[in-house]
């Protein structure tokens, strides 16, 4: 008999179980057994869907029998084979699993599975969606005290909230983090990375005036910030978007990426920064 077919066996049989007469609790915790069996055999067989609809049918009998923790894993498990085939029916089950796991205070837990419904958002391009449930794990992370994990999601907020065009509030999350960082001996290093993200955020908005006020905040926060590369590039920026001169900005840009790389994401800010600027340069030229 193949995978398929087993499995579809073992699920006739958990259904007769529940369709039949028996002790209320032994009937759930045969059938359970049974959609077990089943699940395993589909997911064997990469039968992505009916695994998925087999996991919740064993998780309803979990919670039949008020087993909320076995229940949330059966959800959790079902998400993982829907991930294969709708992202859509994974999301529906894994908010369901966090639903559960909150009710008997898996806290944690919890966190960990709205990043993850955090990520499939992601993974679907929809953004504002990825990052309200990043925003939900990092609340969470935060209050178990799980800073680092807490950290990752509110980076990944600031990051969309910076494509979104919401600089303030990447700003006010980088800048957080990096308070926070410097408390910190192991994460004291990564503090210039958060601080540049904010100043990159700050000339986004375009404001030399309140560039070069947080640039003298950044200094206050961290007396090591003025001499490192970082701090460099925010200050020849500002001072570039003062002069109006797109030549030496494009040098300026050049000349820290030819020893620090820039990712996709600075690279992007920083175009926008150009664009402003050559928009501005055009402007005046046509008034002249």
């Amino acid at each position: 008999m193949d995978l398929a077919a087993k499995g579809d066996d073992f699920e006739k049989k958990a259904e007769k179980k529940l369709n039949g007469w028996g002790i209320f609790g032994s009937k759930y915790e045969d059938a359970a057994d049974l959609f077990d069996k089943a699940a395993n055999n589909f997911k064997l067989a990469k039968s992505w869907e009916k695994a998925g609809s087999t996991y919740v049918k064993l998780g309803q009998c979990h919670l039949k029998l008020d087993s909320k923790h076995e229940a949330a894993s059966a959800y959790v498990d079902a998400a993982h084979c829907y991930k294969k085939t709708s992202t859509t029916e994974a999301i529906s089950c894994l908010a369901q699993a966090v639903d559960m796991l909150c009710d008997i205070g898996r806290i944690s837990m919890a966190a960990r599975y709205f990043k993850e419904i955090a990520e499939l958002y992601e993974s679907d391009a929809n953004i504002e969606k990825s990052m309200e449930y990043y925003d939900k794990a990092a609340d969470f992370f935060q209050n178990e005290d799980v800073t680092t994990s807490a950290n990752q999601c509110k980076q990944k907020v600031a990051e969309f909230a910076a494509q979104l065009e919401q600089y303030q509030t990447s700003i006010d999350i980088y800048e957080e983090i990096a308070r926070q960082s410097l408390k910190n001996n192991l994460l004291k290093y990564g503090v210039k990375g958060h601080l540049l993200n904010a100043g990159i955020c700050h000339l986004c908005k375009g404001d030399v005036v309140a560039i070069t006020n947080a640039l003298e905040r950044y200094q206050e926060m961290d007396p090591t910030f003025s001499g490192t590369r970082e701090y460099k590039l925010l200050a020849d920026i500002a001072a570039v978007i003062d002069e109006e001169d797109i030549a030496k900005f494009t040098d300026v840009v050049k000349e820290f990426d030819s020893m620090t790389p820039l990712d996709s994401w600075k690279t992007n800010l920083l175009l926008r920064v150009k664009e402003k600027l050559k928009a501005k340069e055009l402007e005046e030229d046509d008034l002249t």
